[in-house]
């Protein structure tokens, strides 16, 4: 996933960066009647996989315990080229040869909005309770506003109440805190492939849990489908798959809309999902940090706080955050809504680490109460300029021959750069990412975003990736499937 400036891309107003390759772990797939007749094993194979984040690691300080070299690990495995970015970062006027940055989610499109918001009267504020220790869960202020938030922009049947609101820095933590108190150690979530690669760190360095990853098909794969489609057959596949290697499933990870694919759950594919994870007493984290920026009208988005029952309620938990609908990643704020209050009173606990600084939470709750804002001046105008943004690298991304996935949210691209690859491996997506960050392009790989190093295999293994994917990747109306 990535995003781009628009100062970085000179594009006439703004620019989305776009992701590597296609999901490199979805192999060759049938069409859906030999989909179909496969025995049981055979559609085991290729399907899954059970993720082991310390099969790779390779740390032998004298200094750490065992799971500080696995964090060490981690880092230095996941933070190569960014490291290299950070060093060496574009700036238009002090570093103007400096590495573009694509491999990173941020909106950087309405920071002019932002910072006028951001920098009037009301949001300069001290006062004695802002400077105290508060309630873990997040001042009842701030809490009260969103639960209001919620409920108006995730269209709520009823009105969202704040003792279900638990507020912390960021998402990041919140993945790290419900793998802690959702999951023992050693078990896992089942999540769709390919996804955000950060999770597999914010629930492991913390909650030792696992991930069981759902590939999805890059390819059509037979009359109403479409390409990385997520479906119940596949998460049955998954979980049963997990059960047999020994591993327990506690939960189902759901970003809503996708990163990094931007696709949209259709209400219909939402209450399919949830009623699969009920059946098996799953809980389901769904992560709708893009809620806001869905910009495409043809497309029709509905938070799962939209529905008017939900299966599950004690085990549906959703989390969201300004850092990508806000452009505002630095300053770490996040939200779990959970019915479940044993669920939010453990991550409200864990809070003393998560924790907002009172100012920071009185900022946060007068940016989300100043709805006449938000509707009529911030969302329209970040909307327009992400769609410009998004018609701008797609017409670039056609005029170089390079296929992508056409979708209408979030802030990245994924597109398909085999064509550049010798031979298509790991190992040669290593190389074609090596030489984009030596011209000064930080990509983030497909590889990333499967983590078959989780598989106890390397990175660079020679695994095969699959065929290129059919002209429909570009081609396919955004809104096809709602």
């Amino acid at each position: 996933m990535s995003s781009l400036s628009s100062k970085e891309s000179k594009a006439p107003a703004t620019c989305l960066g776009p992701t590597s390759t296609q999901d490199p772990c979805s192999g060759d797939r049938d069409d859906l009647e030999s989909e179909c007749s496969r025995t049981p094993h055979q559609k085991l194979l290729g399907a899954y996989a059970v993720g082991d984040p310390t099969a790779m690691v390779s740390c032998d300080s004298p200094f750490l315990s065992s799971r500080g070299k696995v964090i060490k690990w981690f880092w230095d495995s996941a933070e190569e080229g960014y490291r290299t970015y950070r060093m060496d970062a574009y700036d238009e006027d002090k570093n103007p040869n400096g590495i573009i940055n694509l491999g990173t989610s941020e909106n950087k499109l309405c920071f002019d909005l932002l910072s006028r918001r951001l920098t009037q009267s009301d949001m300069l504020r001290v006062e004695p309770a802002l400077l105290q220790y508060a309630d873990w869960r997040g001042h009842l202020f701030l809490r009260e506003e969103v639960a209001k938030f919620l409920s108006f922009y995730c269209k709520s049947p009823v009105p969202l109440k704040p003792e279900n609101v638990v507020v912390l820095n960021g998402c990041a933590s919140l993945f790290s805190a419900m793998a802690t108190v959702l999951c023992e150690v050693g078990e896992a979530f089942l999540i769709p492939a390919p996804y955000y690669g950060a999770i597999t760190q914010h629930v492991y360095l913390s909650g030792n849990v696992r991930l069981v990853c759902v590939y999805l098909d890059s390819e059509v794969t037979g009359p109403g489908t479409r390409p990385f489609q997520l479906t119940v057959e596949k998460l049955e596949v998954a979980l049963q798959g997990a059960i047999s290697e020994g591993v327990k499933v506690k939960g189902l990870i759901l970003i809503n809309p996708q990163n990094p694919l931007g696709d949209v759950y259709s209400p219909a594919e939402l209450r399919e999902y949830l009623e699969f994870a009920k059946r098996h007493e799953l809980h389901v984290i769904m992560d709708e940090v893009y809620m806001l920026s869905v910009f495409d009208e043809a497309v029709e988005y509905r938070s799962v706080l939209s529905l008017e029952s939900l299966p599950d309620p004690q085990r549906t938990h959703v989390m969201w955050a300004t850092s990508k609908d806000f452009g505002m990643s630095g300053l770490r704020f996040g939200t779990l809504y959970t019915e479940n209050q044993d669920v939010a009173t453990a991550v409200a606990s864990l809070c003393r680490h998560y924790c907002l600084s009172g100012m920071v939470q009185h900022q946060v709750a007068q940016l989300l109460r100043d709805h006449d804002w938000i509707s009529q001046v911030y969302v329209p105008e970040n909307h327009a300029r992400l769609k410009a943004a998004h018609a701008y690298i797609s017409e670039e991304l056609r005029a170089l021959g390079v296929p992508f996935l056409n979708r209408g949210a979030g802030l990245f691209i994924w597109i398909n750069l085999q064509k550049y690859l010798p031979q298509a491996t790991f190992e040669e997506e290593r190389l074609l990412g090596r030489c984009f960050l030596d011209n000064k392009v930080l990509l983030s790989p497909g590889m990333q975003r499967v983590r078959q190093v989780l598989e106890g295999r390397s990175p660079v293994a020679k695994d095969p990736l699959p065929s290129p994917p059919p002209p429909s990747w570009t081609e396919e109306p955004r809104d096809q499937h709602r």
